[in-house]
């Protein structure tokens, strides 16, 4: 094997254990109808076990955020792999509430060590004719593997047997396989002599506040339609739109993260001063439509709104991130990126558990017209507060 070749190996298995990783974050999604058939959930319930997940990535953000700095790359991204495999094991185990609030915690610190370390190690392996491009896949590998989970189980959770199972299995082969990998890879970081490991804290210069607040706002909004339809989807699909299928609801969530993907890609060909308003406006479109297709019960419309809302939330996100990592001091970007992130998991659990709430009261319906008003309205303030931003600044 050429040294070119080599490289451009290693370079894929880095990105093929992104790609698991994130995989086994999403791959509930299609299976919470049958865990709330067999084990008697309610729909809040089911929004309290997704939710756990965010309280790992929020942990791992906030605690190991700085770490691949110190220890490598590799160590982390192994360790990463290992909370990845204890929530997959944690899923095998099931039986109850404990092991799925368990299994979604882990899989949370898996993610939040894999968002931002196996990103760089992604770019640092690129070979040197692939520079350019190793951004965009590692985004490709992280929503690519976000999407990927829930068609995967979907399709094998309806039509091969245990279907609270086989997936989880499945993905415990993948995991030795990207271990394998990781270990292959060289180490991209430069250690210091001293490690010095600390918690990353959060905190926005005050400078930095015009651009931090209205970005928040929309990738909050955005965010939140990543968890309605990673963790509400499923019984938007059968309750309200009569479609059982596991594989067709994990079809759908995939086609917003595609969407939210090509959003993030193609942001850069629009003029870098509408890219966020026209994340915001996409989102707003795309939400109004997800509303529409739940009062209508249409699937159709339900797709239409996932389309767009997922290029509107992928614009919105990627540049937003922008926008903050421009406006923050060198020495404060990654606190600043840091507590953009913890903003943004926030975002994916505290409105999924409202909806859980709502639709104990209200009825699923109800709840998830009220939840796409109000990101709606989140998104309608941070393209207000743009508008007049830009128009300040004539």
């Amino acid at each position: 094997m050429t040294e070119s070749n080599r490289r451009a190996a290693l370079f894929f298995g880095a990105a093929f254990a992104f790609v698991v990783t994130m995989m086994g974050t999403t791959l509930p999604t299609p299976l919470y109808p049958i865990y709330q058939s067999e084990l008697g959930f309610s729909q809040l319930i089911i929004t309290v076990i997704f939710a756990a997940y965010a309280v790992g990535v929020i942990g791992a953000l906030i605690v190991t955020g700085s770490w691949s700095d110190q220890l490598g790359r590799r160590p982390m991204l192994a360790l990463g792999l290992i909370f990845s495999a204890a929530s997959a094991c944690a899923f095998l185990w099931g039986g109850g509430l404990t092991a799925l609030l368990i299994g979604r915690v882990l899989s949370g610190i898996s993610a939040g060590i894999f968002t931002g370390t196996a990103t760089v190690a992604v770019v640092e392996l690129a070979p040197a004719a692939w520079a350019g491009s190793a951004t965009l896949i590692a985004t490709a590998a992280n929503m690519g593997g976000l999407g990927f989970g829930p068609l995967f189980a979907g399709v094998l959770s309806q039509y091969l047997p245990a279907p609270l199972r086989l997936c989880f299995i499945v993905d415990l082969v993948l995991i030795v396989l990207a271990a394998v990998a990781i270990l292959c890879v060289p180490e991209t970081a430069r250690r210091p002599a001293r490690v010095r490991l600390r918690i990353q804290s959060l905190q926005v210069p005050a400078q930095v506040r015009g651009v931090f607040i209205p970005a928040a706002i929309a990738g909050f909004a955005g965010f939140s339609v990543l968890g309605l339809f990673t963790a509400i989807a499923p019984a938007f699909m059968g309750k309200i739109l009569h479609y059982e299928n596991h594989a067709l609801t994990g079809l759908v969530v995939f086609v917003l993260f595609v969407a939210s993907t090509l959003g993030q890609i193609g942001q850069a060909r629009l003029p870098q001063a509408w890219r966020l308003p026209l994340g915001c406006i996409g989102l707003i479109v795309g939400i109004a439509l997800v509303a529409l297709a739940i009062i209508l019960s249409s699937l159709a419309v339900l797709v239409a709104g996932a389309i767009v809302a997922g290029i509107g939330q992928g614009v919105a996100f990627r540049a937003g991130m922008g926008a903050v990592t421009a406006a923050s001091p060198p020495e404060r970007r990654g606190e600043v990126a840091s507590t953009f992130f913890v903003v943004l998991y926030v975002a994916i659990s505290i409105p999924v558990v409202g909806i859980g709430v709502a639709a104990q009261t209200l009825g699923l319906r109800s709840a998830g017209i009220g939840f796409s008003a109000a990101v709606a309205v989140l998104a309608a303030v941070a393209l207000v507060s743009l508008l007049v931003r830009r128009r300040e600044s004539y």
